[in-house]
């Protein structure tokens, strides 16, 4: 029992090695991410931050709207704001609502704004339509030129679609804004990078986390009527900075933040006044760039491998634990103190990994040694097969029939026949000795005693080359025995230490024949291992499954009568498989086809250590998802090669061209370029959509209404169909939640609603539906076009299928829209059905199950 025995020994490499391994595996999942926003937000939310002195919300709430009618008001409204807010004595008056459109009223309130001096206007970055490029939505010129300055109103949502901060400059090229908190302040902060980029290219930079003073209506707030009616104290806006906005429900924009999530969003105005407060008291929060918390990750796997192997496991807990505490309070102090957000997801994960991946290190150690025991005090077969010698005669007739195929055969009981077919009780010769075969001219007889009762079988064995072979096999089947059962007996009371070895040994090597049971039960592989006779003594799992067979049906089957029942063939036979691996000890490896599934299944004949028992495993391998990828492989290149091929070619030779005529560039030659590149990009876009859809799983699934997610692919697709004047008319009210991936789902419902409008007429109407069926959620998209022809409904979701109709309109498609909704509808175990006649239109209809289904 030294150390020098061990194969495996727990070293840094091979502890460091899987916590990297396990780290580079992090990367590629969203976790880390998450970890670091609820550690962030726990922090945040415990500790809220002061609000400065000066900021104040002038909110656009519900009492405002109510008496001052409907949006937009006149901009001599906002006028008298600034006049009240400018004799009231604020100091900087902060708008966070967009006035792009001139108005007749804007000299009235650009004068206001001169008089005040200091009034900050918003402006967005967006492009006007979606035919056209990003572009500054700046206020009305009159108004623009009346400001002391403008700053951009755009927040940053993370991942998780929370708040969090917002970069303080973003801007088109090299003409940053600064955020309007910035704009307010008079506080120093970094200026922004001056870049060399195209004037079209959306900028950011410094990005800031703000940490709040808290929740919706923390900072102080006046009714925007209330304040035009002077209804508020007479330094209640002296020297304040005004941040003026929305906050009424429905209107204007709300972001979810850590303290409200994602029920109670906070209004923009809001999470600005709170950026402002933040900036003026210095408290904005820098990130720490991912290399840096991948390098304090690295540094953890590093520490903790060189210390780990050389500690006793209670050391080694408390190592971990101790780990744990020290990252925890080096993210507070550095969040709460230096006010810097350092994301330790990644490193505090590895002492949690590092834990059982030691202690797993330190076990195979110990199984290694004990394996190395276990080989010494006790050797023997880790599997026993039933012995031909225990088995009913029906029974060994009925195996020996579907082994050998025999031309024919006889069984009888006494001088009784039981079941014959081409021989006689005429044809039975002597037989004198119980268990030993008599071969004459072709027939193979033998005689067996089971329970004092003589049975009589008969082959009838085929006059072919194999005929030998088979005579000999059955020469060396052990068909009686004299031997009586061994009984065993329990434990003695006075037992010596040697002995109790043995029985430890003995109860290990049982404990091992388990795992190796477990062990193929967990195999990817189907596993069948039979005996002599090529008997199913042994399935796990994947059999039962793939061949729809339960279990004690298995056990005792004829691994070629199982074979034939699925899969019938003739050349060769199964019986002829099996047999020739048990008579000829020889390998074979054929394929297998099961309900439209493919497998390739390899038998190999084996023979049990210090026995006279062989038998057969066949190894079945599930190759079905190799040939669906090799055929999605060979269409994938064919579709790279013509779809994605051919417009960047056109584009190629449309800018040939064009280099030859610089001087003479017509506008619809950049037209046709704008469409090329655009079908390049819709064919990538499908294409990457696709493939997003097919490696999804239900660990991305999560919480979502389904009513929302179909309001908001509506409005992604309203403008398209606001150019063919079709409407698109929603009807369900009630919130059914699912579990599932809403982005993937939108995008799903996108892709029905643009094909309905597509292939819709001009001023039809596109009816969309959400409704419950029992425990499923229902979406009925229905159109008004040409409809489909009933022999293209079966190939509509195919990849790359196109509709015949459509191509030759000139709808041309990718091939892969359909496609797409129908893999997310299968991730979601859902299903998909289209009513379609030509020339009625056509409805497709998902159904999806409910999260929670009462009931």
């Amino acid at each position: 029992m030294t150390r020098n025995w061990f194969p495996i020994k727990t070293t840094p490499w091979t502890l460091g090695l899987p916590l990297l391994t396990f780290l580079l595996l992090l990367q590629t999942t969203s976790a880390p991410e998450r970890l670091d926003f609820w550690l962030y937000d726990t922090l945040i939310t415990a500790t809220p931050a002061e609000p400065a002195d000066d900021v104040v919300v002038i909110a656009i709430d519900e009492l405002s709207m109510d008496r001052l009618g409907r949006w937009p008001w006149p901009r001599t409204t906002h006028a008298q704001l600034i006049e009240k807010l400018h004799q009231a004595g604020a100091k900087t008056i902060v708008f966070d609502i967009l006035f792009p459109e001139p108005s007749p009223a804007d000299q009235a309130m650009a004068n206001a704004m001169q008089k005040h001096g200091n009034v900050i206007l918003p402006l967005h970055l967006s492009p006007p339509s979606r035919h056209y490029l990003i572009s500054e939505q700046l206020p009305a010129p009159a108004l623009a030129s009346a400001a002391a300055t403008l700053g951009h109103a755009h927040v940053e949502l993370d991942e998780d679609g929370l708040a969090r901060g917002l970069y303080l400059f973003n801007g088109l090229g090299d003409q940053l804004w600064p955020s309007l908190a910035l704009a307010a302040s008079d506080t120093p902060s970094p200026g922004p990078e001056i870049s060399s980029v195209p004037p079209y290219t959306n900028v950011r930079q410094h990005y800031r986390a703000i940490p709040m003073a808290g929740g919706a209506g923390t900072l102080p707030s006046h009714s925007y009527t209330k304040v035009l009616d002077g209804q508020f104290a007479k330094d209640a806006f002296k020297g304040q900075t005004v941040f003026v906005g929305a906050t009424a429900p429905g209107f204007g924009d709300i972001l979810p933040t850590p303290f409200s999530g994602l029920n109670q969003p906070m209004s923009g105005v809001e999470f600005h006044a709170n950026s402002y407060s933040a900036l003026v008291k210095d408290e904005l929060i820098s990130r720490v760039s991912k290399p840096i918390a991948i390098g304090l990750a690295v540094f953890i796997i590093a520490l903790l491998s060189f210390t780990l192997p050389r500690m006793r496991p209670a050391r080694s807990i408390l190592l971990c634990l101790t780990s744990l505490g020290l990252l925890a309070l080096l993210h507070a102090l550095l969040l709460v103190g230096a006010k810097l957000w350092l994301p330790i997801s990644h490193a505090i994960v590895i002492p949690l990994l590092a834990l059982p991946v030691s202690s797993a290190l330190r076990l195979a150690m110990t199984n290694s040694f004990l394996n190395r025991q276990l080989d010494e005090l006790a050797r023997g077969p880790t599997m026993t097969l039933e012995e031909p010698s225990l088995r009913h005669p029906p029974q060994l007739l009925s195996h020996f029939q579907a082994l050998l195929q025999p031309e024919g055969w006889l069984l009888a009981e006494g001088d009784d026949v039981m079941t014959s077919s081409g021989l006689a009780a005429d044809d039975i010769p002597p037989l004198d000795t119980p268990g030993q075969w008599h071969h004459i001219d072709g027939q193979s007889w033998v005689s067996l005693i089971r329970n004092g009762v003589t049975y009589k079988i008969g082959l009838k064995l085929p006059n072919d080359l194999s005929r030998e072979a088979i005579q000999r096999y059955l020469r060396r089947l052990p068909l009686s025995s004299t031997q009586e059962p061994v009984r065993k007996t329990g434990p003695r009371e006075n037992i010596s230490a040697r002995i109790e070895r043995v029985r430890v040994a003995t109860e290990r090597m049982s404990q091992m024949q388990r795992f190796i049971r477990r062990s193929f039960e967990r195999m990817p592989d189907g596993i069948i291992v039979t005996d002599e006779l090529g008997v199913i003594r042994f399935a796990n799992g994947h059999i039962e499954e793939w061949f729809r067979e339960p279990m004690p049906s298995l056990s005792g089957l004829p691994l070629a009568r199982l074979l034939e029942g699925h899969d019938p063939r003739d050349n060769p036979p199964w019986h002829e498989t099996v047999s020739e691996t048990l008579t000829l000890a020889q390998s074979r490896t054929v394929d297998l086809r099961i309900r439209d599934m493919d497998f390739l299944i390899h038998f190999a004949p084996f023979s049990l250590p210090d026995s006279d028992q062989n038998g057969i495993i066949a190894n079945i391998s599930d190759i079905s998802e190799l040939r669906e990828q090799q055929r999605q492989h060979r269409e994938a290149i064919d579709f790279i090669s013509h779809d994605v091929r051919s417009p960047l070619v056109s584009q190629l030779a449309l800018i040939e061209q064009l280099k030859r005529n610089r001087g003479h560039i017509e506008p619809e030659q950049l037209d046709q370029l704008g469409r090329l590149a655009k079908r390049s990009y819709h064919l990538a876009e499908e294409f990457v959509q696709l493939a997003r859809a097919e490696q999804l799983t239900e660990t991305r699934f999560y919480e979502c209404e389904f009513l929302a997610i179909v309001e908001n692919a509506r409005d992604s697709v309203s403008e398209q169909a606001a150019e063919k004047g079709i409407q698109l008319l929603l009807q369900g009210t009630e919130d059914l939640w699912l579990k599932g991936n809403a982005e993937l789902l939108e995008r799903a419902v996108i892709n029905l609603l643009t094909n309905a409008v597509q292939y819709s007429p001009s001023g039809s109407i596109v009816n969309i539906q959400v409704f419950q069926a029992g425990h499923q959620a229902c979406l009925t998209v229905s159109d008004e076009g040409e409809g489909i022809a009933p022999e293209e409904i079966p190939y509509l979701f195919d990849r790359y299928q196109r509709q015949k109709s459509s191509e030759l309109s000139g709808n041309h498609g990718t091939g892969l829209g359909l496609s797409f909704v129908n893999v997310v509808v299968e991730k979601h175990r859902g299903e998909i059905t289209l009513r379609s006649r030509p020339g009625e239109g056509s409805a497709f209809t998902l159904k999806l199950p409910i999260a929670h289904p009462l009931g």
